[in-house]
């Protein structure tokens, strides 16, 4: 049995452009980095070929010279079409404006910063993991309600995204679902309604694991003062109005990312190919510009092992999807929160 594994691994990868053993050298490390075991034998043969295929991919893209550079993460065993089932994006369609407010570009950006980085203002926690479960929605709205309530309190706190999986629902005045997707906006409505949020402590997230809602629990403490008292949509497809909010706070932002160059992505500012059927909820922290590429940077919601330390950095400019920004980040619209 195990000679037989071994012809059908040496068979897997024998269109790469390395030999078996540089692969499996590198398969077994990544095994034991992410803490994944194979079902069986058929399934480690499978993981090292789309391992191997990913190997070769990241090489040749790292050599072009780009702007940004691919690595390997949790995703590198899985093809592209698994990648997109694996990671469940989770945004449940495209977001419709719903805000009695909208930001509008200021008439001279000039008054804008030429960066920002609330990251290094204490105004946004650590990177988080939604797991395999639908629920970018959830993360995206808690990063934006987490800095705005800092701006507005002085007081960091990590607000629970379990607590809007499992309560921002029909059955509880709300319009999201759960695990199976949700919009940004609706969660605003709905902490709004609800009076608050509870903590991450008081409420803790284990859907990544269940990946399923669970019953809603209505005995966790609200945190005093974190019910929005509105929401503000960001005018759309507008760089200047959208560097006008992140000036102010953070910002909920909608983008695709399906594709294989996001699964990868590593560091650098991400300008590769990347269209705007927006599945995706994540969280605008900044701008700036690396190396002469102006970028936004974006906290993800698949862990540190993921793009650098867990963030990307999107492209910056009229140049990306006509003007709907890269990955489609301006087209949400994007969107935070009132205190």
């Amino acid at each position: 049995m195990k000679f037989t594994i071994l012809a059908l691994a040496a068979a897997a990868v024998s269109a790469n452009v390395h030999d078996r053993t540089y692969y499996e050298e590198k398969f077994f490390n990544w095994l034991k980095t992410h803490e994944v075991k194979p079902v069986n034998g058929m399934h480690f043969v499978q993981m090292l070929k789309n391992f191997a295929d990913n190997e070769d991919y990241i090489n040749n893209h790292n050599a072009q010279g780009k702007s940004y550079q691919l690595g390997h993460n949790k995703f590198s065993h899985l093809t592209v079409e698994e990648y997109r089932d694996f990671a469940r994006l989770g945004l449940d369609a495209a977001p419709q404006s719903t805000a009695e407010f909208v930001h509008q570009a200021p008439a001279n950006l000039d008054s804008v910063p030429a960066s920002i980085d609330w990251t290094t203002k204490g105004a946004v926690t650590p990177v988080k993991d939604q797991g395999q479960c639908g629920s970018c929605w959830s993360f995206s709205t808690t990063g934006s309600m987490e800095g705005a309530y800092f701006l507005k309190n002085g007081k960091l706190e990590s607000f629970s995204e379990q607590n809007f999986v499992d309560c921002d629902n029909r059955s509880n005045g709300g319009k999201d679902k759960g695990c199976n997707g949700g919009l940004m906006d609706n969660a605003f409505t709905w902490a709004t309604k609800n009076g608050g949020i509870c903590s991450e402590a008081d409420y803790p997230y284990v859907s990544g694991t269940t990946k399923t809602a669970g019953t809603c629990n209505t005995g966790c403490t609200q945190v005093k003062n974190s019910a929005p008292k509105s929401h503000t949509d960001v005018t759309k497809n507008s760089d200047s109005a959208m560097m006008s909010a992140l000036a102010q706070q953070p910002v909920s932002i909608a983008i695709e990312a399906d594709q294989k160059d996001f699964q990868l992505y590593k560091s650098g500012v991400f300008t590769g190919t990347c269209g705007a059927k927006l599945d995706h909820g994540v969280l605008a922290v900044g701008y700036g510009t690396l190396n002469g590429v102006d970028f936004y940077k974006v906290k993800n919601s698949w862990g540190t092992t993921w793009g650098d330390k867990g963030y990307i950095l999107l492209g910056r400019g009229s140049q990306y999807n006509s003007g709907a920004g890269q990955c489609g980040m301006l087209a949400g619209p994007p969107s935070y929160p009132n205190f």
